[in-house]
């Protein structure tokens, strides 16, 4: 009995058109790729319900000969390709002449075309790959394509689609994508009756960056042409100073085609070595030009893996066109004290400890008028100076307003009465890191410890009631920070920035952080859409740096983008140990006695600090008897 059945053909084709259709924005990749192998120098997407209910492409391209539209629809139908040696050499995105086939498989399409040759054009409809009707009809040259009900033959498959907006969003980055790499053609794309984008079609791929990604990201750019080896890198990369915290803003496009590379990842991160930070990546829009024959672009059904005869050029020509434009501005930077200074009034010290003060110093509980300098939320200052009117002239005191400089220089000694003469700089230091200092620690009971030292700028090393504690200092300042976030997470917590940040992001994470402005604010952070792919910041916990704003929220877009996550009160850890973790102190910093004591006192007189927010233990003990042990001075 034979046990190899040959499947019936509507099967075969739902096989087929899975790996060619995994959802919405997989049929607007491959409708308007086809788009533009027609010669379309404006094309228009339309979406509603993400693309799961309705998807419209036009186009102005040569369109479909009226004999030609139902051959257009059968599987390996195409007119990319006629030999076996065109394969060496594909210059057009589309080529296996399946995109048309799966896609009528699994939806049903409506398809009006006309071919500038023809008199008249076609009308042509089919669903579930079957056909239902085929006529002449009048319409402009080009061809327009609607696409409904995705998998409304198979239900099994649409149970893995995600949210609308989620759909939309993944529709939204791949028409980005294909903007930026034709520059010469103008897209236009409208998400549910909104137009979301509109390019130039100018062939600047400056002003498709820009109408893609907004002012921000594209003012921040250098542009590159090279040539090496007959391989040309054009584009565009980020200026060192702007780099970021991933390598979501990197777009490699291969001979018009946008590709995923290793090689060209590393290389491009390799020119930037010594020049960013290390965990900050540079983003860039780089057009790579390659012979035909060098590269096979027939390894993975979305064709956006490719192989290279000679993997090592295409890195050199990158390496180097990288390399070229930034020695274009290297020049000594220019130091502005401004964020600076803003920063250092702000944060204080980088543990935010107070050092051990000598005895000509004083304590903040001896100013004149301390609950003049307690630090307010965002909530608290607007609901005490919303009724106050504003004064005419700014620089005439009030009387009832508090006398800074008074408050700075008549400071008195507990239990003294007689005047301390003290520089107003060194009460002004004293009073910024006392501040910090109720922010960050609550004071705790004195316990006995003697600090030893610290090994590699990282393990705090030190002695506590005949036991020896290596302390990781990152971990245990990240696992207090994240507590007090966790106990105080909320909009009251949350500290206005004297300065908006406005953050640009690419359409996944965009739509990742507006589906969580609701999260966001109970975690500290007004985050508002600005439209393009930016938001725009307004406050932030108070625990996190303001300087750091930018990176905490591109991170947490980030993570939250690459992993599932549905509960908001996962969420909200994650975004408290992203927050916990960017405003920690790190591995390698540099801090003085008192801040790694005051540390250490804190780790150790907690039961809730003994692992990170991550999992990982925050010390290691050893007993006086274990190590006596180990030396052989006890049996």
């Amino acid at each position: 009995m034979s046990r190899i059945n040959v499947l019936p053909k509507n099967i075969a084709e739902l096989i087929a058109a899975g790996e060619v259709v995994e959802r919405p924005a997989s049929v607007v990749k491959e409708l308007v790729e086809n788009s533009i192998d027609a010669g379309a120098t404006t094309i228009t997407v339309e979406i509603k319900n993400g693309g799961i209910t309705y998807i419209r492409i036009t186009d102005n391209g040569h369109g479909i000969f009226h004999e030609d539209v139902p051959k257009a629809f059968l599987s390996h139908a195409t007119s990319k390709l006629t030999t076996a040696d065109d394969l060496n050499e594909i210059f057009t995105l589309g080529f296996r002449g399946e995109a048309l086939a799966s896609v009528a498989a699994v939806s049903k399409v409506e398809i009006l075309t006309k071919s500038p040759d023809e008199s008249f054009g076609t009308s042509y409809s089919v669903a579930g790959g079957e056909e239902l009707y085929y006529e002449q009809a009048g319409c402009p040259d080009g061809t327009t394509i609607v696409v409904r009900d995705i998998f409304f033959n198979t239900p099994a498959r649409m149970k893995f689609l995600k949210r609308d907006v989620s759909e939309a969003n993944a529709v939204a980055d791949i028409v980005d994508k294909l903007a930026i790499s034709h520059p010469e053609i103008s897209f236009r794309f409208i998400r549910d009756g909104k137009q979301q984008l509109l390019t130039p079609g100018d062939s600047k791929l400056i002003s498709a960056i820009y109408a893609v990604y907004g002012k921000e990201f594209s003012e921040n750019l250098i542009e590159t042409n090279y040539e090496l080896d007959g391989i040309k890198v054009q584009g565009f990369v980020s200026k060192p100073i702007n780099s970021r915290q991933s390598r979501s803003m990197q777009f490699f496009f291969l001979n018009g085609r946008y590709i995923k590379s290793r090689a060209c990842t590393s290389s491009l991160e390799n020119a930037y070595k010594n020049s960013i930070m290390i965990g900050k990546f540079p983003g860039c829009v780089l057009n790579i030009t390659v012979p035909l024959y060098s590269v096979d672009v027939n390894v993975h059904p979305t064709k956006t893996e490719v192989r290279f005869s000679d993997e090592r050029k295409v890195f050199s020509a990158v390496y180097y066109a990288v390399k070229t434009a930034l020695d274009s501005i290297d020049s000594p930077a220019k130091l502005d004290v401004s964020p600076v200074a803003q920063k250092a009034a702000l944060t204080g010290s980088q543990l935010h400890m107070v050092e051990k003060a000598p005895e000509t110093k004083v304590s903040a509980e001896s100013f004149k008028n301390p609950s003049f300098w307690s630090v307010q939320s965002s909530t608290e200052f607007k609901s005490q100076n919303i009724a106050q009117p504003k004064r005419e002239n700014p620089f005439i005191k009030s009387e009832e307003e508090p006398d800074l400089i008074g408050n700075i220089s008549e400071i008195r000694p507990k239990n003294d009465s007689s005047e301390v003469k003290t520089h107003s700089s060194d009460a002004e230091t004293l009073l910024k890191e006392s501040v910090h200092t109720s922010v960050v620690f609550e004071e705790k009971e004195d316990i006995p410890i003697k600090l030893i030292g610290e090994a590699f700028k990282t393990y705090i090393i030190c002695e506590q009631n005949n036991k020896l504690y290596l302390i990781d200092k990152h971990a245990a300042h990240e696992r207090i920070i994240f507590n007090k976030l966790k106990k105080q997470h909320s909009k009251e917590h949350s500290q206005i920035l004297l300065s908006a940040v406005t953050v640009t992001f690419n359409k996944k994470d965009y739509g990742t952080v507006i589906e969580n402005l609701d999260v966001f604010m109970q975690c500290g952070f007004l985050v508002e859409d600005f439209g393009q792919g930016m938001v725009v910041i307004r406050e932030c916990p108070m625990l996190i740096d303001p300087a750091d704003a930018e990176d905490v929220l591109v991170e947490i877009a980030t993570n939250l983008s690459q992993h599932k996550i549905d509960t908001t009160a996962d969420k909200i850890d994650m975004i408290l140990h992203t927050s916990a973790c960017k405003a920690a102190i790190k591995a390698g910093n540099k801090n003085s006695p008192a801040e790694l004591e005051k540390l250490a006192k804190d780790v150790l007189s907690d039961e809730n600090v003994r692992y990170c927010p991550h999992g990982r233990p925050v010390f290691i003990e050893l007993t006086k008897y274990e190590l006596e042990k180990q030396f052989g001075r006890i049996q």
